[in-house]
C-alpha cells in the first residue's frame, strides 16, 4: 500500500528521488501525473505526449546519475514531468506564460535539460555528439536520448542512427513507440525476455561468443553473429535497428515500472553500445479524457480538470489556418490537378480540412520536410499543383531542397507558410521569423503575405492560378480580423500592391497583417497633424516598384513594416530606392522588423509590443524619423 505521505513533496532533486525504494516510485508516477495534470490545467501547453511518458521520466531519474548523465528529450513537449522533477516544481504554473518556463528543454533554464529542442528528431544526433566528446574527454557518463515513435519517421533519425552503429559508441536510445504499433503484444514474457537479454549473463556469454567467433574463419564468424542478430529478432523484434548498428532490446511495458527499472540498470552497466530500448506507452495515459482523445489532447488551453473540458474562448473571425483549408478546397472542386501535401501537421496547417473532401489527393508525410519538398517537385513536375502547408519555422529544415529541387527548376510548387511570425507560447523555437529572408534571395520566386483573411483568400486562388513559378504565401497563428470573406477567390495582379488610406506626410508600407496596426497608428497621427499614407505591398517579391517609388516621392517618410527578420521585405525596398536613386532628395527611411535577438514565449500581442511592431512602436518610429520627440506630442495609444 501507498504512503499516505506525499512523496512529490519530499525531494527537489532526482538525487532525492534515487534515495527512495523501488516500491515507492509507483507512487512517485501517480503523484507526477495529477500534478502534471493540474499544472497544464491552469497553463495549457502540451498535455498527452507528458502523461505518456511519466513512468518513462521517473524511472530515468532513479536509474540514472542526472544531470551528470545526460538525458535528451526529442521535441521536448513531453518533458513537463522531467521539469517537476528537476527543480522546477514550483514554476510550473508560469509554464510558457511571459517570463515563466518555456514549453520545450532549455539550456539556459536548467542543468537538467542538457540539449534545447523544439524541432523534431534532433536528440540522437546530439546524443552521439555528447557521447563522442565524452570517450575524447576520457569520461565514462552515459548519455540517453527519448525519441517518440513520431519523430523516428524523420530522415535524420535514421542518419544518426546509422552513423552510430558506425561509430559503436555507447550510447542508450530509448524509442517511446505510442502510435506506431509496430511492437508485438507487450506482456510478462516480452517482459522477461527485454530483462534477458539485457542482463549481464547474457551479455557475458554474448561477448564471449563475439571473441570465440572472431578465432574462426571469416565467413563462419559473420554467419555467427547473423544467427544470434536474428534468433534475437525472431523473439523480440527489432531487426531494422540491428541493422543500424544497434543492440535492441524490447518491447517492454512503459508503464510498468517492475519492467522499466531493471532493463534501465541493465543497458545502464552495459560496457558497449549503442543500445536501442523499445518502450510503449499511451499518450494521454492516467487521464480519461486524454486517452480517450489523444489528438485533441496533445496541446491543450487551459481546462477544467474535472470534465476535461478546455475553456476556449468564441472567436470574432475564423482562424487564418481555416480560411486557408476552406480556401484550397474551392479551388479543389474547380481543378483535379490541386494536391495537398502536409508534413504530420495536417490539423495545425489546415490540410485535414481538404482531407476530408479529397482524400486521395491529400498526402501526410510524416516529419519529413525535405522529403515532402522533393516530393512536390516531382508532382509539380507532372503538371499537378501541389500546395506544401508547413509552418515557416519547419520550411527552414527543407531549405536545400527548396533551393535545388524546387528554385533551380523553377518548378511551380505552392508553399503554404502557417504561424508566420510570433507565435506567443510555444516562444522562438516556432516563430516564422525567417522565410521572407531566405526565400527572398532566390530567383523567380513569387512571395505574397496575407493582411486579413479576406486577402488569404485571393493569394491561394492566385497561388493556384500561378503554373510558371515557385511561390510562397505566408500567414500568421490564430485568428484573422473579422472581415467580410469572399464567396470565391480572385487570382491578384502579381506584383502589384494597394493604397487603403491617402496622406502626404508619412507612408506606412505594410507587409502582412501588421497592417491593421498600421491603421491604427494612422489614426493617431492623423490627429496631430500628420496625415499618413497606409499602402499594403502585398507582394515582397516581385516588388511593386512603381508604388514604392511613388511613396518615396510623395512623403516625407516612408517606413516599412513586417513581421519577419532584417533581410525581408524592408530589404528588398531599400535596394529598390538605392537603385533608382530615390534616396537622394532627402527621403527619410525607416525598416521596422523583429530585433535581432530570439524573443521569449509570451501572448502574440506582448511579444510585438517587445519588438516594436505594435501601433505604439510605429507611432514611435514615425516621430523618430520626423526628429519629434513623442512624449512633448503625446500621441501614445492608450
Amino acid at each position: 500500500m501507498a504512503s499516505a505521505t506525499p512523496l512529490l513533496d519530499a525531494f527537489a532533486t532526482p538525487a532525492d528521488l534515487r534515495k527512495l525504494q523501488d516500491s515507492q516510485l509507483r507512487q512517485v508516477a501517480d503523484e507526477l501525473r495529477a500534478e502534471t495534470i493540474n499544472a497544464v490545467a491552469v497553463t495549457g501547453g502540451h498535455l498527452g505526449a507528458g502523461l505518456g511518458v511519466v513512468e518513462l521520466t521517473v524511472a530515468l531519474h532513479a536509474v540514472f546519475d542526472t544531470p551528470k548523465d545526460r538525458l535528451i528529450w526529442d521535441v521536448g513537449h513531453q518533458a513537463y514531468p522531467h521539469k517537476i522533477l528537476t527543480g522546477r516544481r514550483d514554476r510550473i504554473r508560469t509554464l510558457r506564460q511571459g517570463g515563466g518556463l518555456s514549453g520545450f528543454t532549455k539550456r539556459a533554464e536548467s542543468e537538467y535539460d542538457c540539449f534545447g529542442a523544439a524541432h523534431s528528431s534532433t536528440s540522437i544526433s546530439a546524443g552521439l555528439g555528447m557521447a563522442v566528446a565524452r570517450d575524447l574527454a576520457g569520461l565514462n557518463h552515459n548519455v540517453v536520448a527519448v525519441i517518440g515513435d513520431g519523430a523516428m519517421s524523420a530522415g535524420m533519425a535514421y542518419e544518426a542512427m546509422n552513423n552510430a552503429g558506425a561509430m559503436d559508441s555507447r550510447l542508450i536510445v530509448i524509442l517511446n513507440d505510442n502510435e506506431m504499433s509496430i511492437a508485438p503484444p507487450v506482456g510478462a514474457m516480452s517482459a522477461y525476455l527485454a530483462r534477458l537479454i539485457s542482463g549481464r549473463t547474457y551479455l557475458s556469454l554474448r561477448e564471449i561468443g563475439k571473441q570465440f567467433a572472431q578465432h574462426l574463419p571469416r565467413f563462419m564468424h559473420d554467419r555467427a553473429a547473423k544467427a544470434e542478430e536474428y534468433a534475437r529478432g525472431m523473439v523480440t523484434g527489432g531487426t531494422l535497428f540491428e541493422e543500424l548498428g544497434f543492440y535492441y532490446v524490447g518491447p517492454i511495458d512503459g508503464h510498468n515500472l517492475d519492467h522499466l527499472l531493471p532493463v534501465l540498470r541493465n543497458v545502464r552497466d552495459a560496457s558497449f553500445g549503442p543500445i536501442l530500448v523499445h518502450v510503449v506507452t499511451q499518450k494521454g495515459k492516467g487521464y480519461a479524457p486524454a486517452e480517450a482523445a489523444p489528438d485533441k489532447y496533445h496541446g491543450v488551453v487551459k481546462f477544467d480538470v474535472v470534465t476535461g473540458r478546455q475553456s476556449k474562448a468564441k472567436a470574432n473571425a475564423p482562424s487564418y489556418t481555416k480560411v486557408f483549408g476552406e480556401s484550397l478546397v474551392k479551388e479543389a472542386e474547380k481543378d483535379n490537378k490541386i494536391v495537398a501535401i502536409t508534413a504530420a501537421m495536417p490539423s495545425g496547417t489546415g490540410v485535414d480540412i481538404f482531407e476530408k473532401q479529397f482524400p486521395d489527393r491529400t498526402f501526410d508525410v510524416g516529419i519529413a520536410e525535405q522529403h515532402a519538398v522533393t516530393f512536390a517537385a516531382g508532382l509539380a513536375s507532372e503538371g499537378l499543383k501541389p500546395f506544401v502547408a508547413i509552418y515557416s519555422t519547419f520550411l527552414q529544415r527543407a531549405y536545400d531542397q527548396v533551393v535545388h529541387d524546387v528554385a533551380i527548376q523553377k518548378l511551380p510548387v505552392r508553399f503554404v507558410l502557417d504561424r508566420a511570425g510570433l507565435v506567443g507560447a510555444d516562444g522562438p523555437t516556432h516563430a516564422g521569423s525567417f522565410d521572407v529572408a531566405y526565400l527572398g534571395c532566390l530567383p523567380d520566386f513569387v512571395l505574397m503575405a496575407a493582411a486579413d483573411e479576406a486577402e488569404l483568400v485571393h493569394m491561394v486562388a492566385t497561388q493556384a492560378a500561378l503554373d510558371d513559378a515557385p511561390s510562397a504565401l505566408r500567414y500568421p497563428r490564430g485568428d484573422g480580423v473579422g472581415v467580410d470573406l469572399p464567396e470565391v477567390g480572385v487570382p491578384l495582379q502579381i506584383g502589384k500592391g494597394r493604397v487603403l488610406r491617402e496622406g502626404s506626410t508619412i507612408a506606412l508600407l505594410s507587409y502582412g497583417t501588421r497592417l491593421a496596426e498600421c491603421m491604427k497608428a494612422a489614426e493617431a497621427l492623423a490627429a496631430h497633424g500628420l496625415t499618413t499614407t497606409v499602402a499594403d505591398a502585398r507582394f515582397a517579391k516581385p516588388l511593386d516598384v512603381d508604388l514604392v517609388l511613388q511613396l518615396a516621392k510623395n512623403h516625407e517618410v516612408l517606413i516599412t513594416i513586417e513581421e519577419g527578420s532584417i533581410g525581408g521585405f524592408g530589404s528588398h525596398v531599400l535596394q529598390t530606392l538605392a537603385e533608382r536613386g530615390a534616396l537622394d532628395a532627402g527621403l527619410k527611411v525607416r525598416s521596422m522588423v523583429l530585433p535581432d535577438v530570439f524573443i521569449d514565449h509570451d501572448t502574440p500581442a506582448a511579444m510585438y509590443a517587445r519588438a516594436g511592431l505594435d501601433a505604439n512602436g510605429i507611432l514611435a518610429k514615425a516621430f523618430e524619423a520626423l526628429g519629434k520627440d513623442i512624449r512633448q506630442d503625446k500621441v501614445q495609444l492608450a
